[in-house]
This record gives C-alpha cells, sequence and structure tokens, in this order.
C-alpha cells in the first residue's frame, strides 16, 4: 500500500494538509495488520530558518520545573522463546583483568551535567531525565528532560542553557513552538559537521502527534538552524536518530489508544535538511510483532559504501533482527525496507522479562524501570575499509543480577557475523541502561548504570582495546558513585543514556547519563565524562627479541634478532628508532638489518619509511661476544620510539638471557699405588685441574682432605702450595 502526499504552500499555511493527513493517519491506526508493513510519505508539515539560538534564550521563557512523570512507559511486546531466567548464560564474563596501565582508558573530564542544583538554582522537572547528548568540534550539547544547555569541550563550562526544548522553536508556529513534551534525542552529524535536534510532541498522548526537527546551519551549537515540523497518525513514542549520508532515520514505537501498532521507520531528506528546502519523509509502519527498532549512525569520517542502505535492528528470542532500508526521495515508490535477517545470539533472559521495577537500590523498596524490552540507544556504525561493524546492547537477567549483553555485528551488508557478544557482569550489582561506541581503532566502550540493594544508583564504563582478547571487557570504571535512592515508588529511570565519539580526533568517548545526590524523587543529576584510550590513532610499535638457546661463557659471535611490529591501526608516519643497550659483560661486534641504518658504537638502528598496520618491519641482528666471567643471567634492553607514536615513550622488550657458566672450572682428582695395608705408611696425589674455557682469576684455591678414621697425615707437599695438616689437611694459593 502506497500513501503520497505532495503540497505546495498553500496546503502548508492552510493547515489542509496536516488536517488530510491526520485522516489517513486514523485509517492506518485501525487497518495496520500484525504483519508486513505500509509505506507512507508526506511532506514536511512547515519549516523555517531560525534566528540564532543565542538570540532565541534571551526572550524564551525558563524550563518548565514542576515535578511529574513524563509520557508514561509504554512496553513493547516480547515474543516466546527466551532462556529462562535461572538458566545460566553461556557468554557470562564475570572476571575482568585490568589491561596493562598503558592501555587502559584515562578518563578527561568527568563533571555534572544538568540536574538538581546544577546549574545553581535548576530544577528538573520529569522524570525520567532521557538523559542523553552528542559531541561536536568544540561544542558538547547534552539534553535532558524538558533542558538542554551547550558545553564548551575545554572548559567544560555552561555557554548557552539551559534552556526549554522548544526554544529552538521560538517563532516557528505551531506545536512545536508552544509544546514542550522531550523524549529529547539531538545528534551531531560527523558527515556534515552539523548537529540535529529533534523532540515530540504529543499532547499527552491524545494528538496531534509531530517530531520537531531542527538542523544546524553551522557546526556551532548556537547559531541558526533549519526547522522542520513531521506529522504521525499515532502516538510516535520512544523517538531514536541516526544519520546516513541519503537521509536521518528515526525510529518510533507507534502506539494507538490501547495497543502497540509496532515500529514506524522513516528518513528525513537530509540533503534538502542541511539546505533548509521543503523536505520529504518516507516511512514504513511496520506491524505489531516489529518492535522498538533502532537506526544505524555513522561514526568517524568514513561514510557507508556507496549506495549502502541504513541499518535497523531489534531482538528476538535469543536472535538479533536486522532490517535494511533503501530511500529513494525522487521516487519515493522505489524505497524499500527488507528483513529481518534473523541472526542467531546466545540465549539470553531481557531483564524484568517484559515487566517494570525490577532494579534494586538502598532505601524503601522502589525498583527501577530497565527497558530490558529493547535494545539500547545506539546501533552505532563503523566503516573501517577492509570491513563494516555495528555495535548495540542490552539489558539482560545474569542469574541473581543483570548485566549488559553488547554485541559486534560485521559484514551486516552481506552475510552479518557476530564477531563479539559478551553478557558484562563483573560483580552482583544490576548493570543496565547502557550505550556503547566503537573509536577509530576499533576500541569499544560501553558505559552503564549500576545498581543492587547495597549501591546507590551509579554511573561506570567498561572498554577493551581492539587487540584485547574477543567478546571481552576490561575493569570497570566508575565514573560517580551515587549517594541517593529514588524512592516514593518512582520506577523510572532513564530512559536511554548517550555514548559518543568526538569527531575531532575520532578517539575520545563522550558519556553521559543520570544518578542522584539525595534520595528523594524528581531529583535526579547527571553526568558527563570523557576519556580515551592511549594510542588510538596512532601506530603501536612493539618489539620482540629471540635467539637460539642460552649464550656461554666465552663465547665468541652469539646472536640475536629484534623484531618491530606495528601492532596499531595507523601506518607509521616518521623516524623509527631502536635502542639496544647490552649489559656489561655483552660486546656488541656487529648490527644488521635490511633498510635499517644502524651505528655499532650506540646500537642504534632507524629508519624513515611507513610500516603499514598489523605489520613487521625486516628483523635486526646484532653479534656479540660474551665474557669469560659473565653472570649466570643478564638482562638486555631494546626500546623502539618515534614513527609517529605518541602514546608512549619508548616500547621495551628485556631478555633476561641464561648465560651457561664455562669460565674457570676447577676440577680434582686422587692416585695412589695400589692397595694401602694395615700399619704402611703411604702416599698419594691430589692433581688440581682448571677444565674451563677461562683462566683462574687470582683468587685463592683451597683443596681440604679430610681423612677417614684409621689414616693419619704425617707430611703434605706440592710447590707453591701452602699446606697445613690438619685435621682437616687444607692447602691453598693464589
Amino acid at each position: 500500500m502506497l500513501f503520497q502526499f505532495s503540497g505546495g504552500p498553500f496546503f502548508q499555511r492552510s493547515g489542509f494538509f496536516s488536517k488530510a493527513l491526520v485522516l489517513v493517519a486514523l485509517f492506518l491506526g485501525f487497518a495496520l495488520p500484525s504483519h508486513g508493513q505500509v509505506l507512507i510519505t508526506r511532506q514536511d508539515v512547515r519549516h523555517d530558518v531560525s534566528p540564532p539560538l543565542r538570540d532565541l534564550v534571551k526572550t524564551t521563557q525558563p524550563p518548565e520545573s514542576t515535578p511529574r512523570e513524563a509520557e508514561q512507559l509504554r512496553l513493547i511486546p516480547l515474543p516466546d522463546g527466551f532462556k529462562p531466567p535461572d538458566a545460566p548464560d553461556p557468554i557470562l564474563q564475570r572476571t575482568a583483568p585490568r589491561a596493562p596501565e598503558l592501555l587502559a582508558p584515562t578518563v578527561i573530564n568527568n563533571f555534572d551535567g544538568l540536574g538538581q542544583g546544577v546549574p545553581q538554582g535548576f530544577t528538573p522537572c520529569c522524570a525520567p531525565p532521557d538523559t542523553n547528548g552528542a559531541v561536536g568540534l568544540t561544542q558538547y550539547v547534552q539534553w535532558v528532560n524538558l533542558s538542554f544547555a551547550v558545553f564548551d569541550k575545554t572548559t567544560t563550562n555552561i555557554t548557552l542553557g539551559p534552556a526549554a526544548g522548544n526554544t529552538l522553536w521560538k517563532g516557528f508556529g505551531g506545536d512545536c513552538e508552544t509544546s514542550n513534551d522531550g523524549d529529547p534525542i539531538v545528534v551531531y552529524d560527523k558527515l556534515a559537521d552539523r548537529w540535529v535536534f529533534n523532540q515530540f510532541v504529543v499532547h499527552g498522548g491524545n494528538g496531534p502527534f509531530l517530531q520537531c526537527v531542527a538542523v544546524s546551519t553551522t557546526s556551532d551549537a548556537t547559531g541558526t538552524f533549519n526547522r522542520y515540523s513531521f506529522t504521525y497518525s499515532n502516538f510516535d513514542d520512544y523517538p531514536k536518530m541516526g544519520v546516513w549520508p541519503d537521509a536521518y532515520y528515526v525510529t518510533f514505537n507507534m502506539f494507538g489508544t490501547t495497543s502497540f501498532l509496532g515500529a514506524d521507520a522513516c528518513a528525513y531528506d537530509r540533503n534538502a535538511m542541511l539546505n533548509g528546502q521543503p523536505a520529504t519523509q518516507i516511512c514504513f509502519q511496520q506491524g505489531s510483532t516489529v518492535g522498538s527498532l533502532l537506526p544505524s549512525d555513522v561514526d568517524g569520517h568514513t561514510a557507508p559504501p556507496a549506495g549502502s542502505p541504513n541499518f535497523m535492528m531489534t531482538f528476538g528470542a535469543n536472535s538479533l533482527n536486522l532490517y535494511k532500508f533503501h530511500v529513494d526521495f525522487a521516487t519515493p515508490g522505489n524505497s524499500t525496507f527488507s528483513g529481518p535477517t534473523t541472526i542467531p545470539v546466545a540465549p539470553f533472559t531481557p531483564l524484568c522479562n517484559g515487566a517494570r521495577g525490577c532494579v534494586p537500590q538502598p532505601g524503601d523498596f522502589t525498583h527501577l524501570d530497565s527497558l530490558g524490552d529493547r535494545l539500547m540507544y545506539r546501533l552505532a556504525y563503523r566503516n573501517f575499509g577492509d570491513h563494516e561493524s555495528l555495535v548495540v546492547n542490552h539489558a539482560v537477567a545474569a542469574n541473581a543480577s543483570s548485566g549488559v549483553r553488547w554485541y559486534e555485528i560485521q559484514n551486516p551488508n552481506g552475510t552479518p557475523v557476530v564477531a563479539q557478544q559478551s553478557t558484562f557482569a563483573p560483580d552482583s550489582s544490576f548493570r543496565w541502561m547502557g550505550s556503547i561506541a566503537m573509536d577509530q581503532d576499533g576500541d569499544i566502550a560501553l558505559g552503564y548504570s549500576v545498581s543492587s540493594s547495597d549501591v546507590f544508583p551509579s554511573i561506570a564504563f567498561a572498554g577493551r582495546r581492539f587487540s584485547d582478547p574477543t567478546s571481552t571487557l576490561e575493569a570497570e570504571t566508575t565514573l560517580i558513585s551515587g549517594t541517593g535512592a529514588q524512592i516514593g515508588g518512582l520506577t523510572r529511570w532513564g530512559d536511554y543514556s548517550a555514548m559518543q565519539v568526538d569527531p575531532v580526533n575520532d578517539c575520545t568517548f563522550w558519556y553521559t547519563n543520570e544518578y542522584l545526590k539525595n534520595t528523594g524523587t524528581f531529583n535526579w543529576n547527571t553526568r558527563i565524562a570523557n576519556f580515551k584510550f592511549p594510542g588510538c590513532g596512532e601506530p603501536d610499535l612493539t618489539i620482540a627479541k629471540s635467539h637460539a638457546g642460552n649464550f656461554t661463557q666465552g663465547q665468541q659471535g652469539a646472536k640475536y634478532t629484534i623484531t618491530v611490529t606495528n601492532a596499531g591501526r595507523k601506518p607509521t608516519n616518521g623516524t623509527v628508532t631502536v635502542v639496544d643497550t647490552l649489559p656489561a659483560k655483552l660486546t656488541a661486534t656487529a648490527i644488521t638489518g635490511t633498510g635499517w641504518t644502524c651505528t655499532l658504537g650506540t646500537l642504534t638502528c632507524t629508519r624513515t619509511d611507513a610500516l603499514a598496520s598489523t605489520a613487521n618491519y625486516p628483523v635486526i641482528t646484532l653479534t656479540v661476544n660474551v665474557a669469560n666471567d659473565t653472570p649466570g643471567q643478564v638482562t638486555n634492553s631494546v626500546t623502539v620510539s618515534g614513527g609517529g607514536e605518541t602514546n608512549t615513550t619508548n616500547d621495551t622488550a628485556t631478555d633476561p638471557t641464561t648465560i651457561i657458566q664455562n669460565g674457570p672450572d676447577p676440577a680434582i682428582a686422587k692416585s695412589h699405588n695400589g692397595v694401602f695395608i694395615q700399619g704402611q705408611t703411604g702416599t698419594y696425589t691430589l692433581t688440581v685441574t682448571n677444565v674451563g674455557l677461562s683462566p683462574t682469576n687470582g683468587t685463592q684455591v683451597t683443596v681440604t682432605d679430610t681423612l677417614p678414621t684409621g689414616l693419619s697425615a704425617n707430611a703434605a707437599t706440592g710447590t707453591g702450595w701452602s699446606c697445613v695438616l690438619g685435621p682437616p689437611i687444607s692447602c691453598s694459593r693464589s
């Protein structure tokens, strides 16, 4: 079924168009089948270009501060077939060893976002806060119900706001200007360096239903915006947006008066909206068996392959369901929404099993909502050149607690592969409300809430280097420990958080989520933190040293090799220097390596050619002589630096080499003529020999002879020896 509408200025200004849409929408709301999908094309209701936001906030009322629950939580019906709650999770990660500190993520800034008393005098209006944010070139924008603020990335100071969400639409006219209903999402279009703000208008669930969208005209979030409103036929709940080259893709959970109608997947004409032109939206309304889709959202500056559809995903019983949305604004009827491709994953149990209020916290036994009935924002996409990856997460039951189940799906445009999957639950606390992303190296960061009957709701994250063991996260980092509980039966929490990647270096993660400083209701706070894995976006030079067997005292021409590897994701781009610091008892006689320029005096090798990721330079071979009196073990240290690597000064390979003792080696032999006879006066000789490769070094040599009972010594002689008869008999010389 295809509905296509077009209208000129008359239709947009007269209101005829929006009324016609309402009639069609109502028809669809009642007639929509439980299976299948319906394609709907609509023009924007209205659009314009705003004055600078920095001017709009000067004449706009402050954000609402009346405590109340936001739009009610509408759960998504779950299918049958999930793992029983008491069955073990086959990919549960309980232990999380910390990687070497060199590779652990470094927290850069960790500061309060909007919340109770932050900034001074600010009072939250609603629960949950719908905490989300995005990072641009110089700014970070956080949007919570029903306010947003612009932060300076460097100072972390608020430079604009807090402002009511509908401040962006002041002077726009219609419900986007007069209503401030929330459920906001702010994203940064990294492919165009533009901000995109979204929130809905639902009038308490009674309609009319709108999505208000504003696209900045520059990379400055305080400047002017191209503003739009789009209409829907039913309650367009839980909107989530993803940036793609051909469109801004947005998904909703559509509800009728009493029932869930299915997910709606829509595409806004990105090119038109970037240029302030009239914009079309093309939607595929799904049946009621398809719930809570997430659109893929591009991270990094490498776009998907030309013509790639946007990927959308939801979960089923022990599976992920992948859909592909191809939009054609020139000929809307050519647009397609295909799938699902069912991707089997390890069995899981959705947290709360589709119900509400199961996450414990200290206090009056109020349990928090998990939203375990859906995948959590975002479905982050990245094109690495040699492969494409999607990462996503959701909350699952994990024995008597909960964990965050996360996935990396590769090759979504072919035969999808589950490259990684794991349930992170390192202890008995509950973990939920996650958000996940990957940096340009493929390092992963997963942020989430943590709570238990003994732990106030807190904020933490765990990450992994791309080179860490597959499907594992490193030890957890706590960003802020909560010091209060949400009480009084107020169960709402979330409904989402946001992990984003900085577009400037494509390495720094920015995360925001909620917590409480004090026990109460409608008094939440939020936190914003950024952190980075050392070495992201740089080569990562490592070295290995090897030799065949142990060295021997006095050995001439002993050899060992040094291998330099780029273990990072970027090629080297400058001079690479290898320095070998030999111990005192090893003397270098030669140092060689194809393409290396080496000097023997300081045992240094350099080169300037680039080394690709995961590749090795030709080996360096060092030839040494071993001193005759070398101790049994010596340590040889080799360092490598340069090549554009800035995460460490040097990478060091030490070699505790065992030296086989083969220097001076005194041996003794004893001889006498025949057998001694009782009462006989006999003689015997002791001969001391150096059987080693090196001469004795002048220290005293002592021979001790302890005679058995029945033998007594009358004399002991030896040229150069000084003897004492004892007992025991002792002869020495130097």
